[in-house]
């Protein structure tokens, strides 16, 4: 799967929590949020460095472009690591590790980088384009 096809699946299974997703489409997709939260920041942003108790932090506001872009973008993100966790034949509650500081974030990244399940698991048949 290509950059283009893996920002078109994420858009296309909006709140498409079933299935599975390759690693191809999970990293492309957060390489496009990526890229368009700097291309944001660019334009909207009023980012600046600043001091502060010893060390320097960067500062970042993009307005009501940006909230409205992480808000729209909430659901399909959520839907593509899920799935993403589906290849891997872990529940989609697996997501709410994140909520663990640190530890859990790691966890997440370590499955969204494992090569999925061959063929079919309990989530259905391999993506496509894998």
């Amino acid at each position: 799967m290509n950059f283009v096809e893996a920002v078109q699946a994420g858009y296309r299974n909006y709140v498409t929590f079933s299935g599975r997703a390759s690693r191809s489409e999970l990293w492309w997709w957060v390489l496009f949020q990526i890229v368009m939260n700097i291309v944001i920041a660019a334009i909207f942003g009023g980012g600046h460095m600043a001091m502060g108790e010893g060390a320097m932090r960067m500062h970042y506001e993009g307005g009501l472009v940006a909230n409205l872009w992480a808000l729209a973008n909430f659901l399909p993100g959520l839907s593509v690591g899920i799935r993403r966790l589906h290849d891997v034949d872990k529940s989609g509650w697996w997501t709410l590790i994140a909520l663990v500081p640190v530890v859990g974030i790691i966890v997440l990244i370590v499955w969204y980088c494992t090569q999925g399940t061959p063929g079919s698991n309990r989530f259905g048949p391999a993506p496509a384009g894998r």
